[in-house]
């Protein structure tokens, strides 16, 4: 009898071996299922955060165009004084989609700011070449802003040459063409030298005028030849109290100079940048675009979004 109790007890040892082996196999896949599941969800909740974002900053987006579309259609010049040139300060979004303060408690924190600028208010860079030409008025106004903010005044006729490389109908390098400023690296300008030009210059699609009422000191002193930088703080002295309606009114105000070029300044603006910023606890959706107005329509060119944690809380 005691072989048979042995063989018995081994046996049963055996069989709690294996169940022990089965509860385990279980558990790992039960809780290796959890994960995926709870993976998914994660992935899927991201996915319907991001959808949900862009759609908020694209109605911002919308919103902007018909601020821009409804001053074109006051007729009044483009000025640091009108409605669009306001920033929307960071405000919860809850605030937006309920009147009843009940209801925006319980709304999530997510923040949603804004802000539209005037691209002519910097020295369009496409205004270097024209036709296929180099135009040297252009080269010596974009030396003039090199000089006022701190660059060597060669970075204009070396940008003139690199874009007049990029731009020529005959040229097979136009897939270089910059379209952005940090791509101005295509052409040999230093990144330090962009960081340096960035407030004050841009590309746009085609040659734009500077907008007189939105410029800052060292793009007027660009545009307009002899004009030096105490005046031109003059002039931005004298449009935020009534902003200049013709060029006639700036000549007028610098009569010791030579008549202006035809087509170097303005004082109404179609290409603007429209930033919208949407921040949902450490996270932030930002967007940019590039829109242009054609009579009453307010169309959008370009248009980028920039995913990134709000760590520093900026």
């Amino acid at each position: 009898m005691k072989p048979l109790r042995g063989h018995a007890l081994t046996e049963r040892g055996a069989a709690l071996l294996t169940a022990m082996i089965i509860v385990t196999l279980l558990a790992t896949l039960i809780a290796a299922m959890v994960l995926q599941q709870r993976r998914a969800v994660s992935v899927e909740a991201a996915e319907r955060s991001r959808v949900q974002s862009a759609w908020i900053l694209n109605g911002a987006l919308d919103w902007a165009r018909l601020i821009l579309r409804e001053d074109k259609r006051s007729g009044r010049p483009t000025a640091l004084t009108e409605p669009w040139a306001t920033p929307l300060a960071e405000a919860r979004l809850s605030t937006f989609l309920a009147a009843d303060v009940s209801h925006t408690e319980d709304g999530p924190d997510a923040f949603l700011s804004g802000v539209i600028t005037d691209s002519q208010a910097r020295y369009n860079l496409i205004n270097l070449v024209d036709q296929a030409k180099v135009q040297p008025a252009e080269v010596e106004a974009l030396q003039r802003l090199c000089v006022a903010v701190g660059v060597s005044d060669d970075v204009a006729t070396r940008i003139a040459s690199g874009l007049l490389a990029a731009v020529a109908p005959t040229s097979s390098n136009t897939a270089l063409r910059p379209r952005q400023l940090d791509q101005l690296t295509w052409l040999g300008i230093d990144r330090d030298t962009i960081a340096r030009l960035e407030p004050y210059v841009t590309l746009l699609p085609s040659r734009t005028p500077v907008n007189v009422n939105t410029a800052s000191r060292e793009v007027l002193v660009a545009a307009i030849k002899g004009l030096d930088l105490a005046t031109a703080e003059r002039l931005i002295q004298l449009r935020q109290r009534d902003p200049f309606r013709t060029t006639a009114a700036v000549e007028a105000q610098v009569p010791n100079l030579a008549p202006l070029a035809p087509g170097h300044i303005s004082t109404a603006s179609d290409y603007f940048e429209v930033r919208g910023r949407l921040r949902l606890e450490d996270r932030v959706l930002e967007q940019r675009s590039l829109v242009v107005r054609r009579g009453l329509d307010v169309i959008v060119l370009q248009r980028e979004q920039i995913s990134a944690r709000d760590a520093f809380g900026s």
